[in-house]
Parts: structure tokens; sequence; C-alpha cells
């Protein structure tokens, strides 16, 4: 199980973050999620504790304490799947049907 850490600023590096952590446990994983086209931290990330009590202990701590000038917003990850899959799955599907039913079958049927 993971901690998901917000509002954090966009100068952190993985070094940092951990060491901030390593003061409650064992870190075994930190991620920090990086927008695709700028390469920028998008202002959030995930650290993988090596226990659930370290883990505890690092939300307790941490939550609300200021670092590097912001408030820090920090709880237990939710699960990938819980987080709007079928909002993603949903979208996916219906952008693929229209594209597929309108570019190729109506463009076939008006040349003939």
């Amino acid at each position: 199980m993971s901690v998901y850490v917000g509002n954090l600023s966009y100068e952190v590096t993985q070094d940092a973050l951990s060491a901030v952590f390593a003061e409650y446990g064992t870190v075994k994983r930190v991620q920090i999620p990086t927008d695709r086209e700028t390469g920028r931290v998008r202002g959030f990330a995930f650290v993988e504790m090596g226990t659930d009590a370290e883990e505890t202990a690092a939300i307790e701590a941490l939550d609300g304490a200021e670092w590097m000038g912001r408030d820090l917003k920090v709880n237990k990850a939710k699960p990938k799947e819980d987080r709007g899959g079928s909002f993603g799955g949903g979208g996916g599907g219906g952008g693929r049907g229209g594209y597929g039913g309108g570019g190729g079958g109506g463009g076939g049927r008006g040349r003939y």
C-alpha cells in the first residue's frame, strides 16, 4: 500500500521526499509523476513504506505539516481501480466507436 502526498512544491525531488519519510521508517519507493508534455512535477507523489505501522506514523506526523513552504496533504493512496477506472474505460470506448463508425463507414458510403 502507498501513501499519497499532495500539495507538493514543484521543486521537490525523490531524494528530498524520501529523506522526510525515512524519519518514520523504511522507504521502499518514491514516485513523483510528471506532466507528459512539459516534464514538470505535477505537485503530488506516492511513497511506499515498509510496513502499515510506518505508513500510519508518517501520515499522522506529516498530514498538514509545512514543508518547502507548502502545507502537505498526506493520506493512504486509493487503489488504481477506485480512481475513476470506469470513466477512463467509458471515454475510450466512446471515442473509438465514434471515430471508426463516422470516418470509415460514412466516407465509404458517400463515394458510391
